[in-house]
């Protein structure tokens, strides 16, 4: 369940701090009804970089395989003399 604040309850930091601790995903900090930024546990920040990262990296292999298969690309050693000549 995804847990609101209004931003008004950032006064009490211990009380905030402990609540983003407990929660199970992020929690949304909100003003005037509308999202103004999101808190997030330390473990689990590093779980959607390391996501983000794991996405970005499948989708180079899969750019690599489109190039591959179309022959668009270059051997290494090919690659490397083009700037030497």
């Amino acid at each position: 369940m995804q847990t609101c604040v209004p931003v008004k309850d950032l006064k009490d930091t211990a009380s905030f701090a402990r609540r983003v601790e407990q929660a199970s995903g992020p929690i949304t900090v909100t003003k005037n009804g509308y999202e103004v930024f999101y808190a997030l546990r330390p473990d689990y920040y590093e779980a959607l970089q390391q996501e983000a990262a794991k996405a970005q990296l499948l989708s180079r292999i899969m750019l690599a395989e489109q190039e591959i298969d179309s022959g668009d690309y270059m051997d290494v050693f090919e690659f490397l003399d083009k700037p030497r000549a």
